[in-house]
């Protein structure tokens, strides 16, 4: 039987996906206690975000004058994170929108996932990567509780985190905790704690640069 050459890794990485949710489900699945994230309530700066999407697509022609001034009014009635990113799921692929409240598994089989932008990380995200790459940003993220538990599975994967400037990462496997995070932190900082069941992975922070010192 005749493949073409990497014919096969789409199929594998579907099988893999597959059986990577499987394992998540399999785990503890946990009810986080506090608002979902449709239910958080929108900044003003959240509301800027999508007008601005709403103002692009009336400037290229996707939504006329009518549209854009009825989504416009909903933008600055809107309450919650919720009713703001339903005005724009029309407009933009899933991973252009301005809000993410995508609080699923992040899982990379042979390839890379990221998440990133304005999104609302839950107080507990499972992510497994199985010779692949996964990525998360913080810089811009709404963090559900100040406390974030990662459960990462990774076998021959890696974990890439991006932080910012405040937000304090640890490290928690077989009983021995590390802070992954070398810039110093207020007492009462949000942490994100990494739970890692490891199988030649790796996880890596990237920070902010040091603010220099003015004398």
């Amino acid at each position: 039987m005749n493949e073409r050459a990497g014919s096969w890794l789409p199929r594998l990485q579907e099988v893999g996906e597959r059986l990577a949710e499987e394992w998540v489900s399999a785990r503890r699945p946990k009810q986080s206690e506090g608002p979902q994230p449709h239910e958080l309530r929108a900044s003003d700066a959240d509301r800027e975000r999508i007008a601005q999407v709403l103002q692009d697509a009336h400037a290229d022609g996707r939504l006329n004058l009518d549209e854009l001034e009825e989504r416009l009014g909903v933008v600055f009635s809107a309450r919650t994170l919720g009713d703001l990113a339903q005005l724009t799921a029309d407009l933009l692929p899933a991973d252009q929108q301005p809000l993410n409240l995508d609080g699923r598994p992040v899982s990379a089989f042979f390839k890379q996932e990221q998440r990133g932008g304005r999104w609302v990380v839950p107080a507990e995200l499972d992510v497994t990567a199985m010779f692949g790459m996964t990525k998360l940003d913080f810089r811009d993220a709404i963090l559900q509780n100040r406390r974030i538990v990662i459960n990462a599975t990774l076998v021959f994967g890696g974990l890439e985190i991006h932080v910012p400037e405040g937000l304090e990462v640890i490290r928690v496997a077989k009983g021995n905790t590390v802070r992954l995070t070398k810039q110093p932190a207020e007492p009462d900082a949000p942490v994100v704690e990494i739970r890692t069941t490891n199988f030649a992975g790796d996880v890596t922070v990237k920070e902010p640069p040091r603010r220099k010192r003015r004398r």
